[in-house]
Order: structure tokens, then sequence, then C-alpha cells
């Protein structure tokens, strides 16, 4: 039989299943439907473009076509989603999705580097010239399909190892 402490001691357990929910710190809207967010624990902001997520349901038509609307997006109180006046919300599990798509040029650089890529064999398995390689790990604006792809091979990369 079972002890009071036993059963106080159990009823303190916590059962954890998969990793925590995102949480949202707080969240600026900027031009084209970009958000720039700050992730709970993180110190560094990222910019996430939600119009993939805006054309996706009906709910959202009016946030696609209305600037002075998506300028008032809020964080909501548990920070597990972005909202609107108008009642639409986003949850920040579908926004860190549309982040994952999303390389800036230091990822990218730090992707390379990782998988001990030279620009050519980047290149190479990216199906790109040299030179949008070099330009990539500049400043020029990587694409969502290239992001795609690197994430693709760095995780292939690191499951290899």
């Amino acid at each position: 039989m079972l002890g009071e402490d036993t059963i106080a001691d159990e009823a303190d357990d916590w059962i954890e299943v998969g990793r925590p929910l995102p949480r949202i710190s707080w969240a600026e809207p900027l031009e084209e439907r970009n958000v720039r967010l700050l992730w709970r624990g993180s110190s560094v902001p990222i910019v996430v473009d939600i119009a993939p997520a805006l054309a996706n349901l009906r709910l959202f038509k009016r946030l696609r076509t209305d600037d002075d609307l998506f300028r008032q997006l809020a964080v909501n109180e548990d920070g597990n989603a972005l909202e609107w006046p108008d009642g639409a919300e986003l949850s920040a599990v579908w926004i860190e999705r549309l982040a994952e798509a999303a390389l800036d040029n230091a990822q990218f650089r730090e992707a390379m580097d990782e998988m001990h890529m030279s620009l050519d064999g980047m290149a190479a398995h990216l199906g790109v010239s040299r030179r949008l390689i070099a330009d990539y790990r500049k400043d020029k604006p990587i694409p969502k399909l290239v992001a795609l792809a690197t994430r693709y091979l760095l995780e292939r990369r690191r499951a290899a190892w």
C-alpha cells in the first residue's frame, strides 16, 4: 500500500510530451505582410513572411488587402498567436513553420560552413550559379525555395552523422 508521501510525490510529477509550444514575446508589422517578432527565450528577432498563411484561409481575406487592419496586429495574452481587432488569429505554431522556410544571409553562411560546402559545391547541390551563391552569402535576399533546399541539405547532413 502506498503511503501519503508517495501519493504526494506522484502528484507533483510532470509528464512531458514533445517540445513546448512556441511563444511570441513581441511582434511588429512590416511591409508586404512581413512581421518582425521575438520568440520567448530568444534574444534575436526574426522577420517572417506570413502572406502564405493569410492566403490560405478565407478568414484572413480582409488582412490580405487591408493595410490598416494588418498594422493593428498584437500578440495574444498567452503569446501563442497573433491577433487582430476583427477576431482573426494566426497561431505561433503556424508562424514557426513559416519562419522555418526563411533563411537569412548569416544562416546561409553558417549552413554552408556546417556542411563544409564551397561556393561551387553549394551551387551544384542547389542547381544555381556560383555567383548567386556568393551573393546569398553576402546580402542578396534568399528565395524561399533556396532556403528550404538549404535546410533540407543541412538536415540530411545532420541525420547522416
